[in-house]
């Protein structure tokens, strides 16, 4: 449902009354980014001249740290990705896609160690509009081997601040069983409860959705890509209508987390 930071959920299927459920899921929704956590710890390593990311991410090859553009495959967000060391305790990361810069992140590691902060604008799901902006911390939780920069390691994601309004907001509608969510990035779908796959609009990694209840005030999401299940998520509402808390796994680089909302 709301993709806050990345990843999925379940529950037992208890089904629930429509209109209990257009009462708690209509509307819009801001999530609420210092409350993104992961359940799993990203690791990174940049050693010798070489980063590879060996959790928590999509691009999972190898990739010179010479500040060059190198093809990545099997990423359907871009086609290039490149490294660049700013200093021993920071370093750049461009994603483009067809030639055209689509993301653009800089992570700076504190003096100590013990942090990471990291700046970003991301457009490669915007369809054309503007990017994606905002900045997350993350939590040494594992040191990076003898001699690697100082990204190295694993990182516990810490939550994010400052995220443009475009990459928190998502609007429900709820028709009888069916339910049609957009996004101002430009993603939407109109799907049946408990119905078959339906068409997921504007995500290049994204193509299929289903929905089921798993609760009185639940609905479980499963997204696909070419068959495949990509993101599952379990989006909850309070009981006095006002926060959704969605947990979600992220089946491409094998991470999960939550976060929650607040209807405006």
């Amino acid at each position: 449902m709301l993709k806050i930071a990345q990843a999925a959920f379940a529950a037992s299927m208890v089904l629930a009354p429509c209109a209990a459920m257009a009462a708690d899921f209509d509307g819009t929704w801001k999530s609420n980014p210092s409350s993104w956590k992961a359940t799993t710890p990203n690791e990174y390593v940049l050693v010798n001249g070489t980063y590879t990311c060996l959790a928590g991410c999509y691009i999972k090859q190898a990739i010179p740290a010479d500040g060059a553009d190198h093809a990545v495959t099997g990423v359907p967000y871009l086609d290039t990705f490149a490294v660049i060391v700013l200093n021993d305790h920071a370093a750049e990361f461009v994603g483009k896609k067809n030639g055209a810069k689509v993301s653009d992140a800089t992570s700076t590691v504190s003096a100590d160690g013990k942090t990471m902060s990291t700046n970003f604008s991301n457009a490669s799901n915007t369809n054309g509009g503007a990017p994606v902006t905002g900045a997350f911390t993350e939590a040494r939780v594992g040191d990076g081997p003898a001699g690697a920069h100082a990204i190295s390691g694993k990182w516990r994601f810490d939550g994010a601040s400052g995220v443009s309004d475009n990459g928190t907001l998502t609007t429900f509608k709820l028709d009888g069983d069916t339910l049609t969510m957009t996004q101002p990035t430009g993603q939407s779908y109109t799907a049946v409860i408990g119905g078959p796959d339906a068409p997921y609009q504007g995500d290049p990694g994204t193509d299929t959705v289903s929905l089921r209840r798993v609760g009185p005030h639940a609905i479980e999401e499963t997204d696909k890509f070419k068959g495949a299940v990509v993101w599952v998520g379990t989006s909850t509402v309070s009981d006095d209508g006002t926060t959704m808390t969605t947990v979600w796994e992220d089946k491409r680089n094998n991470s999960g987390g939550s976060g929650t909302a607040t209807k405006q």
